[in-house]
């Protein structure tokens, strides 16, 4: 079974969760363009949640999600605002969902954790997850250690419920691989920044545009919280202070507000602009619907048999 036919979308496709990014807006943009739309919650209150899943009601009546990034100290209250609105999908990462799982299904919700290792495979398949997004470090923002090549065959191998691919999706041949790799579909978020619909600033988008192969970086690995992210001024001082041996708190200053100020401020010098490694291979400003047709279209050549 393909992703779209599990999740009742057009196309085997899951826009991914990018904090200060996916709006309410850009979800239902993404939904009505043929993949499964997702709110992120990061950045968000309980109510203000509540508030983009309501008028993600209002401007699509096709299938949309929620992120849940479990670190967030909202997690509660957010979880149970996603119970409660009775959202098709929801998306975690950072953590375990499992406090949450009984209450989302018993609300008729398909859960998906984003996982970077095996290990939550074994941990969260009994709690009755339907499936889970195996997301590389090829991925933008938060990242493991895995490649998307290695992640995504072991965890197959490793359950029978739909394995959703994420990290370095960019192309059909990309989604292509995926499913040869055995994922039903995959999620995608960096090509999706520089879509007409996204929000971010428009010096953020330039950035990607002109963004080469080597680019990105990952801060955050010797402190054990690994962000990738476009290479500039905040991101070298980063890795430096943390090769430095300067402690965690010290590294957070520099990282504080800097997402939001790359989002809403174009600030490309100390912002901090989470972008994956296909960066490079992306060119131009499209809409979202030629973006993803055209993905699919390419991976339908390469895959015939895989489409009804």
């Amino acid at each position: 079974m393909l992703l779209n036919e599990l999740l009742g979308t057009e196309f085997p496709i899951i826009q991914g969760g990018m904090a200060n990014i996916a709006t309410a807006e850009f979800a239902a943009a993404a939904s009505n363009a043929g993949c499964l739309g997702i709110i992120a919650a990061g950045g968000m209150n309980a109510e203000q949640l509540r508030e983009n899943i309501r008028r993600c009601r209002e401007l699509t009546d096709k299938p949309f999600g929620v992120n849940l990034m479990l670190m967030n100290p909202c997690t509660p209250e957010q979880a149970q605002v996603v119970a409660e609105e009775k959202v098709s999908v929801v998306t975690t990462g950072a953590g375990s969902p499992a406090p949450y799982i009984k209450a989302w299904k018993q609300a008729g919700i398909k859960v998906l954790p984003v996982i970077a290792a095996g290990a939550m495979v074994k941990r969260l398949e009994p709690l009755g997850v339907d499936g889970f997004i195996a997301e590389g470090t090829e991925s933008g923002g938060h990242v493991g250690e895995m490649t998307t090549m290695a992640l995504v065959p072991q965890i197959c191998a490793m359950t029978d419920l739909p394995v959703i691919a994420a990290g370095g999706i960019a192309s059909g041949r990309q989604l292509a691989a995926a499913l040869i790799l055995g994922a039903c579909g995959a999620q995608v978020g960096t090509c999706l920044l520089v879509s007409q619909e996204c929000p971010i600033h428009e010096n953020y988008k330039q950035a990607v545009l002109k963004a080469s192969d080597s680019d990105t970086v990952v801060t955050g690995r010797i402190a054990g919280t690994p962000v990738r992210v476009l290479k500039n001024h905040m991101a070298r001082t980063y890795v430096k202070e943390e090769k430095s041996g300067k402690d965690k708190m010290e590294l957070e200053k520099l990282t504080l507000g800097s997402l939001r100020r790359a989002v809403f401020d174009g600030d490309t010098r100390t912002g901090s602009m989470m972008a994956g490694q296909v960066a490079g291979m992306l060119h131009e400003i499209r809409p979202l619907r030629t973006i993803l047709e055209e993905m699919v279209t390419d991976c339908r050549k390469l895959l015939p048999g895989y489409f009804a």
